[in-house]
């Protein structure tokens, strides 16, 4: 009954004639000053200022008055006027589950027409929330009624949301394993989908998971990627990330010869670690390129989905976005943009990374003798180099520059209109911000790579502070799933 309940709601969400607009973004502006946190290295902590709880005139009578956070507990001085900017969540009022749903609207762009190499797929990208790391940030959602916590709860939500959007292409990010095994990928099972999984290495529980559906996309090739690196004591975390190349399932297109190049992660939460995330980051990209080139040295089309810990106008994003980073005098607290501050402005190094990762500056696997790539380098070997190779080398080392040629865009703008009020992607007592991401190839000259069609909008701070914050009756998850439609140019044979 409950998902017969839930079924129903959702899929309201997604209007069947959708109205058809044009969305532009606002001009980013600069990010606003605020103080650095411990960076204790923990997964999931505080990356904004504390947001204040309203209580009622009774229990402000028993407890005391609410008083802001002492600057110990944020990290560093925060001034109150600050702090008041960012939401507070009411009490749940009795009864009051419908005001607990977000209310989401298709985003349209014109159709521009596709042709025979042509194949529409939708994309969804969704923090869904480990239960184990819910149970181990607690303080997180000291907000929450209790029983919205509770995984009984908030599974029948989650697989209900992933029913109702029903995208052919599903990334995932905090997926527990157990949670995996015996409930979600049975569920996906039935509903069409072949699931690929990336438990994180060490001991934490939960990984990456990417789905698709067979009756339109088929396997090429899956490749995990673990950035951890015995010996490394900068690749020493235990995130990970999952490349997939998939297909057009035979005879959805007519002489299609490419491929598409699915990639998530779930980079470094550590506000303070920068350097950590950007060496993550350079691994991923390095195995993109490898695996997204084409015999004639050609891109495939490419996304690049996930929890990326990094907000939309940070170096870290700007780099993925504008294929480059000039990091000379960059503090490594900077690069992610989720705190900013006087304290701990320790600059990034040149180089980022060892070069026993085999990975130069333009994130790419070290060319061998014979010029191949180095399928060793992912072992942290130390490739060897040519004359050339290692000449290009050392001018990126002198320009502390670093960049990748896969030619990203997002699918989503960091501002909403009407007022261009930041998006939020992700919400809980101490954080509000945009840190999921949809990117891809946009359609080049050579006629292949994405066009975007449609997403259904994201939310700001006064549409949460109304929901109750997350997770909430409706919505399982800290986050909120990211949903991209495109229509994939795949390219014809010759």
């Amino acid at each position: 009954m409950l998902l017969a309940q839930l079924n129903g709601v959702a899929g309201r969400l997604i209007p069947r004639h959708f109205a058809v607009c044009l969305v532009r973004s606002a001009p980013a502006p600069r990010p606003r000053p605020l103080s650095s946190s411990g960076g204790s290295g923990m997964e999931r902590g505080a990356c904004w200022p504390s947001i204040k709880r309203k209580r009622s005139a009774e229990k402000k009578k028993r407890e005391g008055a609410v008083k802001d956070l002492p600057a110990k507990d944020l990290g560093g001085d925060v001034k109150s006027k600050e702090a008041e900017n960012f939401p507070s969540f009411e009490e749940p009022a009795p009864g009051g589950a419908a005001s607990a749903l977000l209310a989401r609207r298709w985003e349209v762009w014109p159709d521009r027409g596709g042709g025979a190499g042509a194949l529409d797929l939708s994309v969804m990208s969704y923090n869904i929330l480990s239960q184990d790391l819910l149970r181990d940030n607690s303080y997180l959602y000291s907000h929450c009624p209790p029983e919205t916590l509770d995984w009984s709860r908030r599974l029948p939500n989650l697989l209900a949301e992933l029913r109702n959007y029903d995208a052919d292409v599903l990334c995932l990010q905090e997926v527990q394993e157990d949670h995996f095994e015996t409930q979600i990928k049975p569920a996906l099972d039935a509903q069409g989908y072949e699931c690929v999984y990336k438990k994180r290495t060490g001991e934490k529980a939960d990984g990456c998971a990417v789905a698709f559906k067979t009756s339109r996309l088929s396997l090429l090739s899956s490749n995990p990627v673990e950035f951890f690196r015995p010996g490394d004591a900068l690749l020493d975390r235990d995130n990970v990330g999952l490349v997939l190349l998939l297909r057009p399932k035979e005879g959805a297109l007519t002489n299609s010869s490419g491929f598409l190049c699915v990639a998530n992660t779930h980079l470094l939460y550590n506000p303070r670690r920068g350097d950590v995330k950007l060496a993550q980051l350079a691994v991923l990209l390095a195995e993109i390129g490898r695996l997204s080139r084409l015999p004639d040295g050609a891109a495939n089309s490419v996304l690049l989905c996930g929890d990326f810990n990094s907000t939309p106008w940070s170096p870290l994003l700007t780099f993925l976005l504008a294929g480059r980073l000039k990091y000379r005098h960059l503090p490594i607290s900077a690069v992610s943009g989720q705190e900013y501050g006087s304290r701990g402005q320790r600059l990034l190094e040149n180089p980022i990374w060892s070069p026993t990762l085999g990975i130069n500056q333009r994130c790419q696997y070290e060319s061998t003798r014979d010029g191949d790539s180095s399928s060793t380098s992912v072992e942290g070997e130390t490739a060897h180099l040519k004359a050339e190779d290692v000449a290009k080398q050392q001018k990126a080392l002198k320009s502390w520059l670093l960049e990748h040629d896969l030619r990203l865009r997002s699918s989503y703008a960091p501002r909403l209109p009407p007022d261009g009020r930041p998006a939020v992607t992700t919400c809980h007592s101490r954080c509000a911000a945009m840190v999921d991401y949809i990117l891809y190839t946009p359609l080049g000259p050579e006629e292949r790579g994405l066009q975007l069609l449609g997403r259904l909008s994201l939310v700001g701070r006064p549409e949460l502070e109304r929901a109750g914050g997350l997770p909430n009756t409706r919505h399982s998850s800290d986050h909120v799933p990211l949903l991209a439609r495109f229509r994939w140019h795949v390219g014809n044979r010759s």
